[in-house]
C-alpha cells in the first residue's frame, strides 16, 4: 500500500492524539506530544501524519529538538524521533514507516540547507529503525544518562554542513528524563 504523508495541521490534533493513544498502553505518549507542541523543542514541519485511504490519520511520527553533548546549539543540536504511532488496524502495513520517512526527509532537507540538526536519535526497537539508516548510537559516541540496552538507542547522521554532535542526549523537559 502506498501512503500519503504530510505535515500535521492544527485540525489534526485530535486525530493524532487518538492514534497515539491507540498505539500505546497509556496516554503518556499522547500527553508528551501535547506538551511538546508548546515547548521550544517543537520544530515546525517535523510532525508528520500518514493518511488512510479515506484521508484520516492512520500513522504519526514526530521529531523534536534535543541536545547531544555540550556546547552551543550549532554544535550540540540534534533531533529526537518520538513517538511513532499507528492505529492498530493499520499496523504492519507501512503507515508508520511512511510517517518516519516523511519526518526524516524533512529533517534531511533542513540539514542539507544548513538550517537544521545533523543528528537524529531514537530509542526504539533495534530491528525496526535500521531500515531507515539508524545505527547504534554508541558507535557515534552518543549515549543517554539512564539505563537502556545499547542496541535500543540508535542515531542517524544527516548530510549537511556543520558538526555531528556526540555525548549524552539531553531530551526536552516534557520527556521527563
Amino acid at each position: 500500500m502506498r501512503w500519503t504523508t504530510r505535515p500535521e495541521r492544527p485540525g489534526d490534533r485530535g486525530a493524532v492524539r487518538a492514534v497515539v493513544e491507540a498505539a500505546f498502553p497509556t496516554a503518556a505518549e499522547a500527553d508528551l506530544v501535547d506538551a511538546l507542541r508548546t515547548d521550544p523543542a517543537w520544530a515546525p514541519g517535523l510532525s508528520m501524519v500518514a493518511e488512510d485511504p479515506g484521508g484520516g490519520v492512520a500513522g504519526y511520527a514526530l521529531a523534536t529538538r534535543c541536545r547531544v553533548g555540550e556546547g552551543p546549539a550549532e554544535v550540540s543540536g540534534a533531533l529526537a524521533l518520538a513517538p511513532v504511532a499507528v492505529l492498530p488496524r493499520w499496523q504492519r502495513r507501512g503507515a508508520g514507516g511512511a510517517a518516519v520517512r516523511a519526518v526524516l526527509d524533512a529533517a534531511a532537507a533542513r540539514a542539507a540547507a544548513g538550517r537544521g540538526e545533523r543528528l537524529v536519535v531514537v530509542l526504539g526497537h533495534p530491528e525496526y529503525y535500521p531500515r531507515f539508516g539508524f545505527v547504534r548510537a554508541s558507535s557515534l559516541g552518543v549515549g543517554v544518562a539512564f539505563a537502556v540496552p545499547d542496541e535500543a538507542l540508535m542515531a542517524l547522521v544527516l548530510d549537511g554542513p556543520g558538526p555531528v554532535p556526540s555525548g549524552t542526549v539531553a531530551y526536552p523537559p516534557p520527556f521527563g528524563v
